[in-house]
């Protein structure tokens, strides 16, 4: 079995910081019932200049993952019901009971965020964001649909080639993030998969097991 992918998009190491400073802290709260982080009026211009949360039925709304990101670098001041701060890791451990790849969309987000493109949600490929190019948000449609997977992970080789075939239809780029044991994050352009194995008893369960080279 084999696949084929173009080089290394990117490198996850030295990527420059993106700038998302703002005017003033954003303010959010978590509503009463699920996991919905409603941001106050007078701030939602400022995140949506930048791609941050989306408008929905009259209410601003940060994904988790998004949420995370402007926890993670002080931008962010977020409110329980109660109007309490909620912190960083108390955020992860009330997303991680709706959503166990919590971390790994992070890890991806954030890295993408770092080197200045703006992502946003994807398609239901799994853990998946859409990724525009930079400077070309609002401007262009989505250039990429990024995928992420950790190092090592067993992936259904039928589903992972769908997936590609799939954005592929859409007119977008496919690019895989792999998530290194180590912590970095490798993306890989895939413009060709194919996996032949020698079982013909049914479908096999595949590893991928991404590597530099």
């Amino acid at each position: 079995m084999w696949s084929q992918c173009d080089l290394i998009v990117m490198s996850s190491q030295n990527a420059p910081i993106s700038d998302v400073d703002f005017a003033t802290s954003i303010e959010a709260s978590l509503a009463p019932r699920g996991l919905k982080i409603l941001v106050h009026e007078k701030f939602q211009d400022q995140l949506r200049n930048k791609g941050f949360g989306e408008l929905e039925n009259s209410e601003y709304i940060l994904q988790p993952y998004e949420a995370l990101y402007l926890l993670h670098t002080k931008r962010l001041i977020l409110y329980s019901k109660g109007g309490n701060n909620i912190d960083f890791d108390s955020l992860i451990a009330m997303t991680l009971k709706h959503d166990k790849d919590i971390l790994t969309r992070f890890l991806i987000y954030r890295d993408l965020r770092s080197r200045g493109y703006v992502a946003k949600e994807g398609f239901g490929f799994g853990v998946d964001f859409r990724v525009y190019e930079r400077g070309e948000f609002e401007q262009k449609p989505a250039k990429y649909v990024l995928f992420g997977i950790n190092e090592g992970s067993d992936i259904q080789a039928s589903v992972f080639a769908k997936a590609i075939e799939e954005i592929g239809t859409m007119g977008k780029l496919a690019v895989v993030a792999v998530i290194e044991r180590r912590g970095e994050i490798i993306y890989y352009k895939v413009t060709r998969l194919r996996f032949v194995g020698n079982n013909k008893s049914g479908p096999n369960q595949v590893p991928f097991f991404a590597t530099k080279s």
